[in-house]
């Protein structure tokens, strides 16, 4: 088994990034969702599931660290890394409240324009990093504006056998996995417990629960009009009225990994 792809999403609900290698710490991939466009009135966080339009969110680095903000249509914007305790704003993601910087004007206005609608973007420093779900991880765990955990792995044979079962081809990104392995059998990472990969290990920590963002085709951001993959998942992935496909993963220690690198059951 090995590491077969990496993705990061700079920007929560934006379009992801395919990476040949990537710093990881206990926020997961380094840069990777950092930064979130939240309701300007409220602080509530946006997603893909009732804003669309936060696909076509061309996001990526500078050389200084700097976000870069693209989308059709509309002009490239470089917005700088706020400070840790600069103009905070409240924001609400799930369950979870919390004070970050808010990312100035210029950032806020061109997201407006892009989404028709007044919003601020964010970002999340290390020190203000949320904790994990009740029940989950270590007390040490954290994480930035993903849904609730560090990471998410996928094995690609888990997705050959749900393309199996639709008849057509579904994109993994489709998934927004950061992690995904070649060489399991279908769901075999359902099994796992703990993994090493190069010279870093990751606890599996409980399967990710799907939604109506798997339905949205990643590059045109057009919904499937017959639901799927959701439809087909239900039919064999539903646990308690959850849709299971992947695995949310917490990471001991930093490092470094690498497409290619070989993939090792611990537990």
């Amino acid at each position: 088994m090995y590491l077969s792809e990496l993705y990061r999403y700079p920007v929560k609900s934006g379009q992801g990034q395919s990476l040949p290698a990537s710093a990881v710490d206990h926020l997961g991939l380094q840069g990777d969702r950092r930064w979130m466009v939240v309701e300007a009135d409220n602080g509530r966080f946006l997603t893909q599931r009732a804003w669309p339009q936060l696909g076509r969110i061309q996001a990526g680095y500078g050389e200084a660290g700097q976000l870069l903000l693209q989308a059709s249509g509309h002009t490239l914007l470089e917005v700088a890394v706020p400070e840790a305790d600069d103009n905070l704003r409240g924001v609400t993601i799930w369950r979870d409240t919390l004070r970050v910087p808010d990312a100035g004007d210029a950032a806020a206005d061109w997201l407006s324009q892009l989404l028709g609608k007044p919003v601020r973007l964010v970002y999340c420093p290390e020190p203000r990093a949320r904790y994990l779900p009740n029940g989950y991880g270590l007390n040490s765990d954290r994480a930035a504006f993903p849904d609730g955990f560090p990471l998410l792995l996928i094995g690609q044979g888990s997705l050959d056998e749900l393309n199996r079962r639709i008849g057509r081809p579904m994109q993994m990104l489709r998934f927004r996995p950061n992690l995904v392995v070649q060489g399991a059998g279908p769901f075999a990472e359902d099994g796992w417990k703990r993994i090493r990969i190069g010279a870093l290990q990751f606890r599996l920590l409980k399967p990710s629960v799907r939604c109506i963002l798997t339905t949205l085709d990643p590059a045109t951001g057009e919904r499937s009009a017959d639901r799927e993959p959701l439809t087909t998942l239900k039919t064999f992935r539903e646990k308690e009225g959850d849709v299971l496909f992947g695995q949310n993963l917490a990471v001991d220690g930093s490092g470094v990994l690498e497409v290619g690198m070989p993939v090792e059951i611990l537990e």
